[in-house]
């Protein structure tokens, strides 16, 4: 036998012996949210709950955390990244680079930085970064800012491929991580501020073949397209820039859409389909199977693109696999996750722009206020256009059953103002004054959510600045987050009351994780304050300084 034929019997043999890497890979990802030795999806699990089984670290021994290393990441940019760890290994993004750590000492393994065009900071909007990546196949997968999704060999950091998804200097950026669903590398774009049009692409993992677009505004020969008029759907906005949720048994994958460009809702009459939606579609095809559009014809920036959880709970005492999300729009939303249908809708936050949601048709109720913002009057309007919630994720805690996130408290003064379109510069439509800050009054909680009613079982009131952090529950009966003046903390799931609190020298808007390591559990989060606070420009937050690190935490 020659040697070349010996080597292709050994590897028939071999792979008749084990199962294909590829179906490894599946499993691992479905089973993510189960085995806490590795964190391998945006969302600690493609349910999107960002809860934990583990319980080594509780109520009872969290005031005895201590860090157990940090690590800088040399950029005093935004950082919003989720950590992902696989296989001993954990890896970081920022807007210039991917790293790759020891999880145990937070020494670098490697470290490879992103070449970017020197004009892109111009065009991304409301921060300069990168939430996460994927990990699929031995790849490592991550988006840029330049709208380039690329893959990388998850060993050694070398770039596999890396392919262009739209031009940036249209103010298409690429900042969210990638889901990886049945096979398929699945991605958003953000730029909704700029008179782009949004949309999900889906690539081939192996090769980074362009599989699918789907267009987040309905064209007029698609389903939907009758929803706007002329060609305004070209540059109606609904961006998808936060990863979406997947279900493996019903194949669908869910995924938010942003607000409508511009702000001015007289420019584009109709409802505007997809915007301020989640869309379910099919990760193999990317075919829309179902949607449900919380802000019909969003005049407010409500958009709906942090997607909310994948979860089982009793409802009239029958068992309903659900999608809730505290949307921006200051209600609280619980539909059925295999049809879309309406199952509750209430508010979580003061919210004025409706007076309710309908729950035959499904559509708000709007107020009188916003009859009057759309006849053009000056209104103060709640919650304001940072929402009721903003990007960050909350999580869930199946003990409890409630939902645990930052939520604000603040209006903001709209009024429409006419608007030209000019490419690579923001098309809002509206007269921009921030939001409203009133002397004394708290401007966020931590919140503890019943999802089926909105209310809060409890609220932690946040100081000064709101949290822009995400949050993590576990079933050590904690809550995880962080303060936008670098508290690192640890909350009492039952009664909000603050366990630990670690301040970490800058600001926290990212989104902790917990994993385990040889029987020890361990918690992690990446700081580094900026994002859409600071486009506001809050000068509470000067004695707060930037940069970029990653803590892991650990019972001493």
């Amino acid at each position: 036998m020659t040697i070349t034929r010996w080597l292709a019997a050994s590897a028939a043999l071999a792979c008749l012996a084990a199962p294909p890497v590829l179906a490894q890979s599946d499993a691992a990802l479905k089973a993510d949210a189960t085995t806490p030795g590795d964190v391998l999806t945006y969302g600690m699990g493609y349910n999107n709950q960002r809860y934990s089984p583990l319980s080594q670290i509780n109520t009872k021994n969290v005031s005895k955390l201590q860090p157990a290393w940090t690590y800088s990441l040399n950029n005093p940019q935004s950082h919003e990244s989720q950590p992902i760890i696989y296989d001993g290994v954990m890896y970081v993004t920022t807007h210039n680079s991917t790293v790759a750590l020891d999880p145990i000492t937070g020494k670098q393994l490697w470290k490879q930085e992103i070449e970017l065009p020197q004009d892109v900071f111009k065009y991304a909007c409301c921060g300069i970064l990168n939430r996460g990546a994927a990990i699929y196949d031995g790849k490592l997968f991550r988006a840029t800012l330049d709208a380039h999704v690329m893959a990388m060999d998850a060993k050694t950091g070398k770039t596999l491929w890396k392919m262009k998804a739209a031009d940036y200097q249209d103010g298409q950026a690429m900042t969210s991580a990638p889901l990886i669903a049945n096979g398929v590398v699945i991605t958003g774009i953000a730029g909704g501020e700029y008179g782009t049009r949004g949309f999900i692409d889906g690539w081939d993992p192996a090769t980074g073949k362009h599989l699918w677009k789907f267009y987040t505004t309905a064209a007029p020969d698609q389903k939907g397209g009758d929803t706007w008029p002329g060609d305004t759907y070209k540059k109606g906005g609904a961006p998808t820039w936060i990863t979406g949720a997947y279900d493996p048994d019903l194949d669908l994958v869910y995924w938010g859409t942003g607000n409508a460009g511009p702000w001015d809702p007289t420019a584009r009459k109709g409802d505007n389909l997809y915007v301020c939606s989640v869309v379910a579609i099919r990760p193999k095809t990317g075919e829309i199977v179902w949607h449900y559009q919380f802000s019909p014809n969003d005049p407010y920036d409500y958009d709906s693109t942090e997607v909310g959880m994948l979860v089982d709970m009793k409802i009239d005492g029958k068992p309903r696999k659900v999608l809730a999300q505290a949307n921006r729009n200051g209600f609280f939303y619980v539909l059925d996750r295999a049809n879309g249908k309406l199952l509750a809708a209430n508010p979580y936050v003061k919210v004025n722009w409706a007076d309710k949601i309908d729950m035959a048709t499904g559509r708000p109720v709007e107020s009188d206020v916003t009859r009057r913002a759309r006849a053009g009057e000056d209104v103060e309007v709640w919650p304001s256009v940072l929402g009721g919630k903003n990007w960050t994720p909350m999580s869930w805690n199946p003990a409890t059953g409630l939902a645990y996130a930052n939520t604000l408290n603040m209006s903001w003064p709209y009024q429409i103002a006419k608007q030209d379109y000019k490419r690579g510069e923001w098309y809002v439509g509206v007269n921009l004054r921030g939001v409203n800050f009133t002397k004394g009054q708290t401007h966020g909680f931590l919140s503890a959510i019943d999802p089926m009613t909105g209310k809060s079982k409890w609220q932690m009131a946040w100081p000064g600045q709101p949290s822009m952090a995400g949050t993590l529950s576990t079933a050590g009966g904690l809550v995880f987050t962080g303060a936008a003046t670098g508290e690192f903390m640890a909350v009492d799931a039952n009664n909000g009351k603050k366990l630990y609190e670690f301040n970490v020298g800058t600001g926290i808007i990212g989104l902790p994780v917990t994993w385990e390591s040889k029987g020890k559990q361990y918690v992690s989060i990446v700081a580094g304050g900026g994002g859409v606070w600071a486009v506001l420009g809050d000068e509470r937050m000067a004695a707060t300084p930037a940069g970029g690190s990653v803590w892991t935490f650990e019972v001493k």
